[in-house]
């Protein structure tokens, strides 16, 4: 076998090495406690919208509601129901003060505190998880927000060292086959 054949070689293997570790990576799921230090709670102005703009959610992501449970609670609802703060008709609820939701499914999850005037204060969440890109049209918001999808839920661990992880894994697998690229 020539070196042309040799390098040909090496450069295919680097190729499908890199390719495979994009579609074959295993999801690292990352965590997030709403609101960050301050929990879940209407003290301390926390913008819970603001919060989750600055998060990429993913499937198998956890998000962890932290708060009193004597003066809160969470509640999965629609997206009517979130924005007009209606209580009425929950899609689940939790009461723990520690409650751990692991997002199973792409689109928009609507979470509010049930007790009167606290969604009206502001606590309440978006938790959007962003579909694939493609060249279709995402649905408007309100057509995700119906179906009631059973939550898995799970223990917690650190949200920032999951989120690195996530993001550091394909960066060691691409690394790793551009050396092989390299020595060959």
């Amino acid at each position: 076998m020539g070196f042309a054949a040799e390098r040909t070689g090496a450069v295919t293997a680097a190729v499908f090495v890199v390719v495979m570790s994009m579609v074959l990576e295993p999801a690292v799921a990352a965590v997030y406690k709403v609101g960050d230090a301050a929990g879940w709670t209407t003290i301390g102005g926390v913008d819970y919208k603001q919060w989750a703009a600055t998060k990429t959610f993913q499937p198998g992501d956890v998000i962890v509601f932290e708060y009193n449970a004597k003066f809160h609670n969470v509640m999965r609802v629609t997206h009517g129901m979130y924005k007009s703060c209606n209580v009425s008709d929950p899609i689940e609820t939790h009461s723990s003060g520690n409650d751990t939701i692991t997002i199973q499914t792409r689109g928009h999850h609507f979470f509010l505190c049930g007790v009167p005037g606290h969604c009206q204060a502001g606590q309440k969440v978006d938790i959007n998880v962003q579909r694939l890109a493609s060249t279709t049209v995402a649905p408007e918001p309100s057509a995700l927000a119906s179906p009631a999808v059973p939550l898995a839920h799970t223990p917690a661990a650190q949200a920032p060292k999951a989120t690195a992880l996530r993001l550091g894994t394909g960066f060691w697998l691409l690394l790793s086959a551009l050396s092989v690229l390299a020595i060959a």
